[in-house]
């Protein structure tokens, strides 16, 4: 009748017929089977990714524990004490990332490549951070690359983490950055070394900033050349990239004009207070 509701197709069949025909499905049927090897397959996909994000986490937490270890060394009286323990920790972190590119094995990386990518990330700053500290120029990727090539170690089980239990891992294995990685990476090692400008006019080195400053305008201006037409997390990284950029060159200005006015232990203060000035005055 009218301004009644409308039978749905599937309730033309009674509710008994279509339980007797869930009870009458064959299990071993090839349909059946095929479904469930689809099943076993989505499912051991599923636990591998997650295994990859706890492992991208830690590799993370590691690497931001050795940025800022890192940062200790302006103020450190022995350098090289700072350098040594931090190439201990990226060691324990790149332990982790064989972890990661055992699990990799015999698998496409780029299924998979959004469960590793933040920690890669984190860990190219810190590599980058201690590379500029000791050579004061930018690791290529090609150098961080040849740091994640393993080899298998009798001692380990490395057969512990493969994909398969009957499978036979190869005597050396790697997990290779890729280059939108190690863009975001260097990217992000920017902000470090605004930081390190800061901690370098608190002790009152002079001379850092001004490295500083060229090493980022050079840095920008390869990011410039990208532009648009890269990634978009490449090209969203660019403003923060200009930012930090901005408040290098601010410490240079200080220092050149007013240097020899403010007291080597106030220059830090005056050039902190600048920088909050532009932040509030850009909106940050």
């Amino acid at each position: 009748g009218s301004g009644g509701f409308r039978k749905r197709k599937h309730d033309n069949f009674p509710h008994g017929q279509r339980r007797e025909e869930k009870e009458n499905v064959n299990p071993s049927s090839p349909l059946m089977t095929s479904f469930k090897s689809f099943q076993l397959e989505l499912d051991t996909r599923h636990d591998k990714y997650e295994r990859l994000v706890k492992l991208s986490r830690d590799i993370t937490i590691e690497s931001k524990r050795t940025i800022f270890l890192l940062h200790r060394f302006t103020s450190a009286p022995n350098g090289e004490e700072i350098l040594s323990e931090s190439e201990v920790k990226l060691d324990a972190v790149r332990r982790k990332i064989k972890q990661a590119a055992q699990e990799l094995i015999g698998e496409d990386m780029y299924q998979f490549h959004r469960a590793i990518s933040p920690g890669l990330q984190e860990y190219i700053e810190a590599v980058s951070f201690q590379y500029f500290i000791k050579t004061r120029s930018l690791i290529s990727m090609e150098e961080i690359n040849k740091q994640l090539v393993f080899t298998a170690d009798d001692r380990e089980e490395t057969t512990a983490t493969a994909s398969s239990p009957q499978e036979k891992q190869p005597h050396t294995w790697s997990l290779k950055v890729t280059p939108v990685d190690y863009l975001l990476g260097v990217a992000d090692l920017t902000g470090e070394l605004m930081r390190l400008c800061i901690s370098s006019v608190g002790n009152g080195d002079i001379d850092t900033p001004f490295e500083l400053s060229q090493f980022l305008r050079q840095i920008y201006d390869g990011f410039t050349f990208i532009g648009n037409t890269g990634p978009y997390e490449v090209s969203k990284k660019l403003y923060t990239l200009k930012q930090s950029l901005a408040k290098v060159e601010n410490a240079c200005y200080t220092l050149k004009v007013r240097g020899s006015e403010i007291p080597k232990h106030m220059l830090a203060d005056v050039f902190s207070t600048k920088t909050e000035l532009i932040e509030q005055e850009e909106g940050l």
